[in-house]
């Protein structure tokens, strides 16, 4: 292949910024001249408008002072130079009379002056002897700059004497004089200088921007089509000289620099093709050699290092020719059945799994192969041993192994029942050793059964509703292999586990706190009944006395002999039969209230057992005088709670009501306003999703300052021997049993407001 020899020569590298120079010598001329000439054009133009202006403001001037200068009105004519000077730019309105004197003017000061007739606005017309009577516009025009350096534009404008003015009876002026005065505007060129310097500004900002775009683009195209070009080639042969690859020149003109460029890349392909060729095979399996992570070491027979990859060299800093298990481990001897001697051996590869210690004393954990190196005639020259370090596998191994023994020791030896569940079906995939305690179930049974079994009841539905709601059940009753039951505190959260996420559950056994609180709220229950007992016996001694009047009635006939009719015996049936049945309605009440709580939440209506409790103490609260006031929502959604602790709960915020009325209204404190009422107020309603039942009276209310201790165990305001202090706190624990919420507030006025909220029983 023949090359021409297209070297830009010895001026390569400052021809680019030659022709920039050239190019922009040449544009810097060329956009001075188009700037002076078009600058100076447009002053001219500027100037020629501005004075043009002038003269048309003059003329409109003397038409304005026309009249009033034929009627001699002094004052208009002063008026309307003054008002016609507040035009912005206006400098100075003059009028001189013959002689120079300033007759009229914007500037007061100047009146009656007399100006110099040698002076330029004078000298216009007097330079000849009679004076000009006509001049052009131009030769009344001067340009000049004032003291402040601002350059304005003055334009004299004669005053002709005109008919009217010489024939008139009260003008003194004869016919034959031709000008009567002078009228001088003058006017300040600021504001067009200021435009016209900014043209000039822009016109050599655009000049500049110009030159910078061609002296750009100049540049541009130089770099990209010949110094570009001519760099990216030699650059490529220096690479080709320097035994690189071939490269790529990416030079896509279709003109010289194109052919060299592509010449040059079709030598460089043909040179290194063949070098590429050799090394490829060299470097692929020197770099696996060197890089691969794990050591690799050739020894001879006496276990010396003869080569060893950059892995193992940069992990032990060993050197050719140390003894493999000084490098290795430190040791002084060979290890005991060493893989490498065996290969010598047998000429067979061998695998172990080796412990021993680093220089550094460290552990460390080695899995060997051996592969024996044979010559031409067979026989074994060295053995290549590949060693990969587990040391750090083992180690999260057996810390692995050592987090597992203590959490399982955790899992199974925490003091309640806990279990692991499937997310889907809740089937107990894993449970601790005092589980298996709790239910008296062996581990194989509870495994892979349903979680929901151990429920006692009937509302699975309900229960794995809460349970993948993660919903706290405070007190749920499960039954044990040998279907004792008992009741448990279940907790529920989601956990990682192999394979998913699962449910985490939480089982404490709370029946013999409940067994307590059942005998508190029993001893509750009976301090209440021992309160309602007086209320009790007004209930039943109406329908006792209704009793025993009639049976005296029909004892007083049937000792006088007298007969009884079959109608009176009916009425007489009936009446019996009726008290009767409310006596018996009345005990049976007391001994529902009484009995122990079975601790089966089931759905209840909070208005009904309102209506229950209160039948306790309608007779006696009517015996004093206290009005019940009802307000209760139709069509109430039910609750799920226990309807006799229920009942208990409202019977003790009746009784609080009813003792703290009588407490104002008989030690009068605070002292009943006038139009009083003993009123208890009963409302039951919903809000969202609770039933809210608030219970206010009339009474002597709740001290601020106490109103977050009346729910604590024997603690009463009642006086010695009138409370037992437990009503509220039992009270407290049986709604928060059910997830609800009880509180005091004070009440507007006078008295209190116990609210209870429940959540709504969803079916």
């Amino acid at each position: 292949m023949i090359f021409r020899d297209m070297s830009p020569g010895p001026l390569r590298l400052s021809l680019m910024g030659k022709l920039i120079l050239a190019a922009g010598l040449l544009l810097v001329s060329c956009m001075f001249l188009w700037s002076f000439f078009n600058i100076n054009n447009v002053r001219q133009l500027s100037t020629d408008n501005t004075v043009s202006e002038v003269e048309r403001l003059g003329s409109t001037i003397q038409l304005g002072l026309h009249y009033a200068m034929l009627t001699y009105s002094t004052q208009d004519i002063r008026q309307i130079i003054k008002n016609i000077s507040t035009q912005p730019d206006i400098k100075s309105i003059r009028v001189y009379n013959k002689s120079g004197q300033i007759k009229y003017t914007n500037k007061a000061e100047e009146t009656d002056q007399v100006t110099d007739i040698r002076e330029q606005a004078c000298y216009v017309c007097h330079q000849t002897n009679p004076p000009l009577v006509t001049l052009d516009v131009r030769s009344r025009t001067r340009i000049f700059t004032d003291s402040y350096g601002v350059r304005s534009a003055a334009v004299l404008s004669p005053i002709y004497n005109e008919p009217a003015c010489s024939n008139d009876p009260c003008h003194v002026h004869p016919a034959d004089k031709k000008v009567l005065g002078l009228l001088d505007v003058i006017v300040s060129m600021e504001e067009g200088e200021r435009k016209l310097n900014s043209f000039a500004r822009m016109s050599m900002l655009i000049a500049g921007g110009i030159l910078a775009a061609t002296s750009l683009a100049l540049f541009f195209a130089i770099h990209h089509f010949v110094n570009r070009p001519v760099r990216r080639v030699i650059r490529a042969t220096r690479q080709i000289a320097a035994g690189d690859p071939a490269p790529v020149i990416d030079v896509p003109q279709q003109d010289e620099m194109g052919e060299l460029a592509r010449a040059v890349q079709a030598m460089g392909r043909d040179v290194s093709s063949k070098r590429r060729e050799l090394e490829q095979q060299k470097n692929l399996y020197q770099n696996l050699y060197e890089h691969v992570p794990c050591y690799i070491t050739v020894q001879d027979k006496n276990l010396r290092l003869t080569q060893f990859n950059q892995f193992f060299g940069t992990a032990f800093k060993a050197h050719v020719g140390e003894l493999c298990y000084r490098a290795y481990k430190g040791r002084e001897e060979p290890c005991e059945n060493c893989p490498v001697l065996r290969s010598f051996a047998d000429n067979r590869s061998h695998t172990t799994e080796e412990t021993g210690f680093d220089r550094n004393g460290n552990p460390r954990h080695f899995i060997v192969r051996t592969n024996p190196l044979m010559d031409e005639q067979g026989n074994v020259v060295a053995v290549m041993e590949i060693s990969v370090d587990v040391t750090g596998m083992r180690r999260l191994e057996q810390e692995l192994d050592a987090s597992r023994k203590k959490y399982m020791a955790i899992f199974s030896h925490i003091p309640n029942a806990v279990f692991v569940l499937d997310r889907e079906s809740l089937e107990i995939l894993e449970c601790n050793r005092r589980s298996q305690d709790v239910y008296g179930y062996a581990p194989d049974e509870l495994l892979d059964s349903n979680f929901l079994d151990l429920f006692a009841d009937n509302n699975r539905d309900m229960y794995a509703r809460m349970i993948r709601e993660e919903k706290a059940i405070d007190r749920a009753k499960h039954r044990k292999k040998s279907g004792k039951p008992f009741y448990v505190s279940i907790r529920v959260s989601t956990t990682e586990y192999p394979g998913g996420d699962v449910y985490l559950v939480t089982c404490s056994d709370i029946t013999d706190r409940l067994e307590t609180e059942q005998q508190l709220i029993q001893a509750g229950k009976m301090a209440t009944l021992g309160e309602m007992a007086t209320g009790v016996a007004h209930e039943l001694n109406q329908p006792l006395a209704v009793i025993r009047t009639v049976g005296d009635l029909l004892a007083r006939r049937v000792a006088r002999g007298a007969s009884v009719s079959q109608e009176m015996l009916d009425e007489v049936a009936a009446s019996l039969r009726e008290h009767v049945e409310r006596a018996t309605k009345i005990i049976s009440h007391m001994r529902e209230f009484g009995r122990k709580s079975d601790l089966r939440l089931e759905p209840v209506d909070l208005a009904a057992v309102f209506t229950r409790a209160c039948e306790f103490f309608n007779q006696q609260l009517t015996l004093r005088n206290i009005a019940v006031q009802w307000n209760v929502e139709p069509d109430l959604p039910l609750v799920l709670a226990e309807d006799n602790r229920i009942e208990q709960v409202f019977t003790n915020l009746i009784i609080n009501a009813r003792d703290a009325i009588e407490s104002r209204w008989e030690n009068g404190a605070p002292p009943p306003e006038e139009g009083a009422q003993k009123r208890i107020t009963i409302s039951v309603f919903r809000d969202l999703g609770h039933v809210v039942a608030e219970i206010c009276d009339t009474g002597v209310g709740v001290p601020e300052d106490i109103l977050d201790r009346i729910f604590e165990p024997f603690f009463t305001t009642k006086d010695p021997g009138k409370g037992t202090g437990l009503g509220l706190s039992i009270s407290y624990g049986i709604i928060k049993d059910y997830g609800g919420a009880i509180f005091a507030r004070k009440k507007e006025g006078c008295g209190a407001c116990f609210v209870i909220r429940l959540p709504v029983h969803i079916a």
